[in-house]
This record gives C-alpha cells, sequence and structure tokens, in this order.
C-alpha cells in the first residue's frame, strides 16, 4: 500500500469510497439501511456504479455473480442485524465456489456497545461478525475511524489471495461520520497471487517422467485452474500428454470446445467414469475433488493421482496424492509441459471420445427425449459469448452439466453450496459486467425467493434474460419423495402468472409451450434485445445423473 506523503482529515464514510476507487473496483451492491446511510450517502459521488438491489442476500449474490464472470473483486454492502444476517446464505454459497467477494456491513454505534451486555439498540446482534466467521476467509473489525481505508484494502487483499474467497468487514456506525486524519489515497491492490510457487525443478521434472510413463493419464481440472486463468496451458498440457479432460462446474469452458481431448461430460455419466476407473495416472489441477463430483468420493482411489494446487491442504483432502505440485495452475502446467514431447495420437484420443459421447447420446435419447430436445434447442440458440447462470433446479442440473460452455467464466452455477435462488440475483451481477448475453436458468420456486429483483433490473436497466422453467413445485424435491409415504408433500407450490408478475414490473415476458424451435426462436429475439426480459417455459423434466439419487455409484 501507498500512502499519501500529506494526511488530510476525511471522514470514514469517504476513506471507504476513496479506497474501493482506488481498488479499481467497478461496481458495488447493496441497498440502504438506517446504519449504513452516511456510506450510501457517499457513494453518490463514487466512480463506481452502485446498484441498488431489494434484499441484503441478492447484494452479495450480485457481487458473487459479477466476480465469476470476471475474476475481479465483488462487493456488497449491507446494513446492521438483520440486514447482516440476511446475507449469510450468499456470502456461504461464495465461500464454497471460492468467490472473491468483499462484504461491508455496519454495526450499531461503538459508543453504544457495552462489553458483556445486550442493551437492545435497534438492529443489535450480541455478536455479528461471528455469523460470518464460518462462511468467510477472514473477518475484520474496524475499530478506529482513521483504520477504515486500510481496513478495505487489506480485506480485498485477503479476498483475492488463492485460494480465493469472501471476507467481512463490519463498521460500527459513528466511525462513518467520525473524522480522521488519514491517506485519502490507497493503491495497489496486492492480491499473494502465488507468485512464489512452492515447487522445484526437480519436482516438475520427476512428475513430468512419471506423465510420460503413464499409459493411460487422465486430466481433471477444476475451479483453482479457472481462476489463474490456466485456460490455455492446461489444454496445451493436454495436446502434449494425448490425456481426456474432465472439467468440474467451476472449470467449465477451460477446454475449448473443439480441442481433442476434451470430454465435454460430466463423470457422472458412466462412459466417463469408466475413464476415471481405467487410468493409470490422474492428474488434478485447482481442484480438491470435492464430493459433488466424486458422487460422495465414491470414485476409487487412483492408482497414481497427482495433484496441482496453491493450498497443499486443499489438494489432499478427499484423495491421497502420490504428489503435489503447490502453485499456480498456469505455471505448473507450462513448467510440465516444457518437459513433454507433445502427443502425436490426438486423433485416437479424439476418436475415443467421440465414441464415448456418442454411447452417452445414444442413451439419453432413448430414455430422455424431451431432454435432448432441451438441450439441443439450447446449445443451438445460445451465442457462445453467453454467461450461462443457472439455479439449484433441473433444467440448470441438465445445462451445468451437459451444455457446452465455449469459455471460461461463461456457467455460474451454485454447486459450492447448494444454494437454491442464486442464479437470478447472480445473473443480475454478471449482466452489470458483460456487454454479451447473460442467461439466467431458473426453476418457478427458486425465482420467487428474490423476484422483487426484476426492480432491480428495470430501475438499473440491467439486460438479464431469464429462462423460467414452470413446472409448479419443487421438481427435484419431488423426484427425492417419489414412493415416499408422504407423497411429496411441500413440493407443489401455488405460483403466479410469471408472464403477468414480468409484465408488471415492466419486462417483456412470454410464455412457450416446449423445448423445441419456438422456445429456440424466443430465446433468440430475448437475449439480443438490450433490456431485462423473461421467457417462461411449461416443462417437466426429470433430473440428470449428476443429481444424487441419480448416481451410478
Amino acid at each position: 500500500m501507498q500512502v499519501a506523503e500529506r494526511l488530510e482529515q476525511i471522514r470514514g464514510a469517504t476513506q471507504v469510497r476513496l479506497a474501493l476507487e482506488s481498488l479499481e473496483v467497478a461496481e458495488v451492491y447493496g441497498l440502504p439501511g438506517v446504519h449504513n446511510l452516511s456510506l450510501w450517502a457517499e457513494l453518490r459521488d463514487a466512480k463506481f456504479r452502485v446498484v441498488g438491489v431489494r434484499h441484503e442476500q441478492t447484494a452479495v449474490y450480485a457481487a458473487d455473480g459479477a466476480s465469476r464472470a470476471t475474476g475481479r473483486l465483488g462487493v456488497a454492502i449491507t446494513t446492521t442485524g438483520p440486514g447482516a444476517a440476511n446475507a449469510l446464505g450468499a456470502t456461504g454459497e461464495a465461500m464454497e465456489s471460492k468467490s472473491p467477494v468483499l462484504v461491508i456491513a455496519t454495526d450499531i454505534a461503538s459508543v453504544h456497545r457495552r462489553r458483556g451486555a445486550h442493551r437492545g439498540a435497534l438492529h443489535e446482534t450480541r455478536d455479528q461478525a461471528a455469523m460470518f466467521a464460518p462462511v468467510v476467509k477472514e473477518v475484520f473489525r474496524a475499530a478506529r475511524a482513521e483504520d477504515l481505508a486500510e481496513l478495505v484494502t487489506r480485506a480485498a487483499a485477503v479476498a483475492m489471495a488463492p485460494s480465493t474467497g469472501p471476507v467481512y468487514l463490519e463498521i460500527p456506525t459513528d466511525l462513518l461520520d467520525a473524522p480522521a486524519f488519514a491517506s485519502p489515497v490507497v493503491k495497489n491492490l496486492t492480491t499473494g497471487d502465488g507468485d512464489t510457487d512452492g515447487h522445484g525443478l526437480e519436482s516438475v521434472q520427476d512428475v513430468a517422467a512419471l506423465l510420460k510413463e503413464a499409459q493411460r493419464p487422465l486430466i481433471w481440472v477444476g475451479g483453482g485452474a479457472m481462476r489463474d486463468g490456466a485456460a490455455s496451458a492446461v489444454a496445451r498440457l493436454a495436446a502434449d500428454l494425448g490425456a481426456p479432460v474432465i472439467e468440474t462446474y467451476l472449470a467449465r469452458g477451460i477446454m475449448p470446445v473443439a480441442h481433442p481431448c476434451r470430454i465435454g461430460l460430466p463423470p457422472h455419466v458412466p462412459e466417463v467414469g469408466a475413464l476415471w476407473d481405467e487410468a493409470d495416472l490422474v492428474l488434478s489441477i485447482g481442484s480438491d475433488l470435492d464430493g459433488m463430483m466424486t458422487q460422495n468420493w465414491r470414485q476409487p482411489q487412483p492408482i497414481r493421482l497427482i495433484a496441482i494446487n496453491t493450498n497443499p491442504a486443499d489438494a489432499a483432502k478427499n484423495y491421497t496424492p502420490d504428489v503435489v505440485l503447490v502453485g499456480r495452475a498456469s505455471r505448473v502446467c507450462e513448467a510440465i509441459s516444457a518437459e513433454l514431447t507433445p502427443s502425436d495420437d490426438l486423433e485416437a484420443v479424439r476418436t475415443r471420445l467421440d465414441a464415448v459421447r456418442a454411447a452417452w447420446r445414444e442413451r439419453l435419447e432413448r430414455d430422455d427425449p424431451e431432454v435432448v430436445l432441451f438441450l439441443d434447442t439450447m446449445a443451438t440458440a445460445i451465442p457462445d459469448d453467453t454467461v450461462v447462470v443457472c439455479d439449484m433446479c433441473i433444467p440448470g442440473y441438465w445445462l451445468a452439466g451437459f451444455h457446452p460452455i465455449a469459455g471460461p467464466r461463461r456457467l455460474a452455477y451454485p454447486m459450492g453450496w447448494g444454494t437454491l435462488g442464486f442464479a437470478f440475483p447472480a445473473s443480475l451481477g454478471a449482466a452489470v459486467t458483460q456487454e454479451s448475453p447473460v442467461l439466467c436458468v431458473c426453476g418457478d420456486g427458486g425465482f420467487l425467493f428474490a423476484c422483487g429483483e426484476l426492480a432491480t433490473a428495470v430501475q438499473e436497466q440491467i439486460p438479464v434474460t431469464v429462462l423460467l422453467v414452470d413446472n409448479g413445485g419443487y421438481g427435484m424435491l419431488r423426484f427425492d419423495h417419489r414412493g415416499s409415504a408422504g407423497g411429496g408433500f411441500g413440493t407443489d407450490l401455488v405460483t403466479p402468472d410469471f408472464a403477468v408478475l414480468a409484465s408488471a414490473f415492466g419486462v417483456e415476458a412470454e410464455v412457450v409451450g416446449g423445448p423445441g424451435a419456438e422456445l429456440g426462436e424466443a430465446l433468440g429475439r430475448h437475449l439480443t434485445n438490450g433490456k431485462p426480459s423473461m421467457v417462461i417455459l411449461k416443462a417437466d423434466f426429470p433430473p440428470p445423473p449428476t443429481t444424487s439419487p441419480r448416481w451410478y455409484r
């Protein structure tokens, strides 16, 4: 951090704004409350965009969506007590998906606090920061107004440092108006981006030797590689090895669609799971091999496992690696590639993976032809540069696992914590940051979690298209309940006429009757109209094999 030569006396709220500007924050999401009004008034003159939302959970989801689409720091501002508490679920999702989000919340005035006593001030919480401690990397609490600019900068640096994740900063409301001598400008966010890799040349050479020996290598690439911008390095390494590549949800789009080593299907498909089972070496890049991707670790321990990760504990907590190379995925992959001779058998790899995909397609056409029609329609209708934001809903599950994602950061999916209601508010944040189309895919149940944000979309003129698949309830839970004594109790919902609801907010909406040509034509119009809009599809799909009731292992 560079400190200005001459300190000026400026109030706390101004310090927060100037610090965010110096960090080159592009947008902030939040809503005013009685305790943060002073900061909200300060943001009127901010150099960054301030997006006012209708709920604190939405503020964090939107900041998360913006961060996933760009790789930048997301910022959410909430008020005290219940306002802060409203943000917890979304903050937990950011933590599990490793999204760098700075949550700034006010607290009651410091002069009203009394150690060991809950006095009953408006919005007072016994320990507000303690609520956030389990779902953030670090908690920062301001005690003096003169520390605010430095705290904002330090908190942002922690959020952006590998492994990235959310950070909580708490500011007593009286500090926002308190004058203090402090630096008016803070510059140069230090991200701690892993420049000092923990591997040595000898270990890279050893790993390269192991890879050369492997007859059936497989690459498993995770979100750490995506966050590091390692797409080209991973694609080159895959080509050098002639190794099929499985992408986790957070890594979808790392492999170019036409790359001969791209599988393009999740490991929950038996034909893809067989590639794991047959591999004599698995190279895990930027992944912790979590339960949702491995069917609760029912995938067997590989014969040999090599892991590349910035966090050695993450690399080894679920499967036991033979070697861990600690460092940035891009650099380590490039160093390994430098030791290899490019494979001369890529067409054989392509032919093998074409057969894997064809076998899966044949089975899907036989078992779920309407799903095939839906996936084919979406693949044709959605432009390659679209950011697709999926909710925890059956159509979202299908697209997150099986839609061809044409580049990194073009899929946002809450399979970190699995938070229903994520997609619509996260898509608002993504759409604020993009010139390309943004598509939100959600069900009728999850959309109602944050339907009030239609007002935000209109007021801020955010060009997001919502594809709402209406099956009159929680379709996944209906499937989970099948054959149970409860008969699906609680899973059928009274829902509104969504077209009328959207139109009440001034959002253009239309209803389509099926997943074929009519849907494709509607999406084509809405994704290019440059304004908030909604397409409502009446359909009821079965869940895909990526959902736990249909895991094959």
